[in-house]
């Protein structure tokens, strides 16, 4: 009984995480192109995709490099520089401009707060929060800046990307290993144990005082850890389908966004039961698989052509 309980917290907490994340990406879009933060002077070409795939697979490589040799302050140091640039984004638009000494204070302030406390107390609430706020700033920068087709190929093509590096080579499964140390927002953690403290446990000094209070065989997971990508990746998706169709919408949102909202949501359900059964998984496939099924039962339920929906029509 108590593990079905903590089953469902786990999960419970995962799915506000991704929820989080997809609906205050949708909230940041509109910010964000008023802003001017478009990044692809033509969001409809799909070659943007393509480019993004090839730095990946560089910054991939160049991530396992600084783990072989045991750079890892490396690493460290660029995923700090990169949370505070995108979340001063964020700030920039959440909160009115404070401009001290021709800086907008309002944007850099709270984001060098975070950065400080991601760098001084990376507790497990730390990085979630910080990591929902990352999340759901880079999936609607992505959102604006991939149309619906370079969306789709981008999610595609990594969800095939996924599945090879954590079945095939699992160079993923070494990446995440390295990578777990840093105690940074690559990865979301979801407690699944009372007290639990991802400062011990990633220290390597936590007690199983509380683990071994359960009666069950087995010894206890203190929590459940899913790739921020994971929540990004089908989040680009939505946010492009809802920045780019014109389609009816429900409580503001495009139908097929919301549906690829659902679909996301039912792919990292399947992902948990899988994940609950102890192993590690490709989280993209199931995930991004979700966001594309969900996003064109919802285009096509709505009228929009098929070719229209995958964003072909202009090529055939």
């Amino acid at each position: 009984m108590k593990d079905s309980l903590r089953a469902v917290a786990v999960l419970g907490g995962v799915v506000a995480l991704f929820v989080v994340v997809q609906f205050g990406a949708l909230a940041l879009l509109q910010p964000f192109e008023s802003a001017g933060l478009q990044s692809t002077e033509d969001p409809q070409n799909p070659l943007n995709s393509i480019l993004y795939v090839a730095l990946l697979l560089v910054a991939t490589g160049g991530i396992l490099l600084v783990i072989k040799y045991d750079q890892q302050w490396i690493l460290r140091a660029f995923i700090l520089f990169t949370s505070g640039f995108i979340a001063s984004y964020v700030f920039a638009v959440l909160f009115p401009p404070l401009l001290v000494g021709g800086v907008n204070a309002a944007a850099y302030v709270p984001a060098v707060a975070l950065v400080v406390a991601l760098y001084v107390y990376p507790e497990w609430w730390v990085i979630d929060a910080a990591g929902a706020i990352l999340g759901m700033g880079a999936a609607a920068l992505f959102g604006i800046s991939f149309g619906i087709l370079p969306a789709i190929v981008l999610l595609a093509v990594l969800a095939v990307y996924d599945a090879i590096s954590v079945y095939g080579t699992e160079h993923m499964l070494t990446l995440a290993s390295g990578v777990m140390e840093l105690r940074l927002p690559i990865v979301l953690v979801v407690p699944a144990t009372m007290g639990y403290s991802f400062l011990e446990e990633s220290e390597g000094v936590a007690e199983s005082a509380e683990d071994d209070e359960m009666d069950e065989g087995e010894g206890q997971r203190g929590a459940y850890f899913i790739g921020l990508g994971d929540a990004v990746m089908p989040t680009i998706l939505v946010a492009s389908a809802a920045f780019f169709l014109d389609a009816p919408s429900v409580l503001g949102v495009e139908i097929p966004a919301l549906t690829a909202m659902v679909g996301t949501l039912l792919g990292l359900l399947v992902l948990m039961r899988m994940v609950f059964a102890g192993r590690a998984h490709a989280g993209l496939p199931l995930l991004n698989g979700g966001a594309i099924a969900g996003y064109l039962v919802g285009a096509l339920a709505v009228g929009i052509p098929l070719l229209e929906a995958l964003g072909v029509a202009q090529y055939v």
